[in-house]
């Protein structure tokens, strides 16, 4: 089993920053890789970006790329979304996500509202 636990969601003008924080159970070094998803209602959750356990390569959604930035902290076993320049469409539930022992796995989601 694997808990992920997400925070740093709230509330932010355009043009303001947050940072999301996902803390998984288990190593993040258990995992080929942790994602964040966001989901904005009447729409499909969409995957943000992944970094890789194994080197930190990242990937980045094309909407988000230039504007967010996915890092982890090993000591603190966290994994970060470092969001700048938000925007209204922004706004969605953001969840952490991951896969172990080919099992998908969801944090409980973080509120992110983008006000214009």
């Amino acid at each position: 089993q694997v808990q992920l636990v997400e925070s740093g969601g709230g509330l932010v003008q355009a043009g303001g920053s947050l940072r999301l924080s996902c803390v998984p159970s288990r190593s993040i070094f258990s995992f080929n890789a942790i994602n964040w998803y966001r989901q904005a209602p009447g729409n499909q959750r969409e995957l943000v970006a992944r970094i890789t356990s194994s080197d930190g390569s990242t990937d980045y959604a094309d909407s988000v790329k230039g504007r967010f930035t996915i890092s982890r902290d090993n000591a603190k076993n966290t994994v970060f979304l470092q969001m700048n320049s938000l925007k209204p469409e922004d706004t969605a539930v953001y969840y952490c996500h991951t896969v172990w022992r080919s099992i998908g796995y969801w944090g409980q989601g973080t509120q992110v509202t983008v006000s214009s």
